[in-house]
């Protein structure tokens, strides 16, 4: 079971042999047989509006809770989408050059360049180094937002990570999206052990109505009844305007799933 402790702002939790670090938002430190892996990283102060198209807005309400000094050595990025600030920013877009290869959309590889390597959903793409084991990383499909939305919202990818000695199977990381079909496919092609779950409710009501881009909690326990984890670790859900669904309000619908103890 996970273990949360809290050190430096940063909610570390211990995945049987992985350690997570939250910094916000969707960025996490995945750690492991001495592979440091970001994801999504966000590293702008609080404050600033970001402009998502379409007329849409939303403003970081909360910095990060380490800075990139304090990272250290990162050996890979996992970038669900480039195009949104929310999942990275331009702090996090600078850094890209000196944290080694970046795991992305196709689209968004086109765009980062350098060391981008662009996958379309179910392709597969490894991390080698002679010291570590291997890292088999599989783009899961995302949905990031209603049916028929794709055009606007962009491409997304979500991302799961299997090696030699891992417990329990693949880790997670889900990426921004919706309930839908396509997700539900994941727990059927791979056995997870562990997911990273992007939630927020994600709406802007002024010009969407009440379409969202990313589950909720009640979708999420839907979601956590097919893939049966070992664990499971929250994050998406804190720092920014357009997310409605904060952790006060999702942490009781988890709590009160068969999954509240993992």
């Amino acid at each position: 079971r996970c273990v949360a402790l809290y050190a430096l702002g940063s909610e570390v939790v211990r995945v049987t042999n992985v350690r997570i670090t939250h910094i916000g938002g969707p960025t996490t430190l995945i750690e492991f047989a001495g592979w440091r892996i970001l994801t999504d990283p966000t590293f702008d102060p609080a404050g600033k509006r970001y402009f998502f198209g379409w007329g849409t807005t939303s403003r970081k309400t909360v910095g990060p809770s380490m800075s990139p000094d304090e990272l250290g050595e990162i050996d890979a990025v996992l970038v669900s989408h480039h195009h949104h600030g929310d999942n990275l920013d331009p702090a996090g877009r600078a850094l890209l050059p000196s944290w080694g290869i970046t795991v992305t959309t196709m689209k968004a590889a086109e765009h980062l360049g350098g060391d981008s390597v662009g996958l379309k959903p179910w392709s597969i793409t490894q991390l080698e180094h002679p010291n570590k084991p291997t890292i088999t990383i599989t783009a899961t499909p995302c949905r990031h937002g209603p049916p028929g939305m794709d055009p606007i919202t962009g491409p997304v990818v979500g991302f799961a990570l299997s090696w030699a000695g891992q417990q329990n199977g693949a880790l997670w990381v889900t990426g921004d999206t919706v309930l839908y079909p396509g997700l539900r496919e994941v727990p059927r092609r791979i056995d997870i052990g562990s997911i990273v779950l992007h939630l927020g409710a994600v709406r802007f009501a002024y010009l969407t109505g009440p379409f969202r881009y990313t589950m909720d909690a009640r979708e999420s326990v839907e979601l956590l009844e097919l893939v049966d984890p070992a664990e499971v670790v929250p994050v998406h859900y804190e720092g920014w305007t357009h997310f409605k669904q904060g952790r006060d309000a999702a942490e009781p619908v988890l709590s009160a799933s068969r999954f509240a103890d993992r």
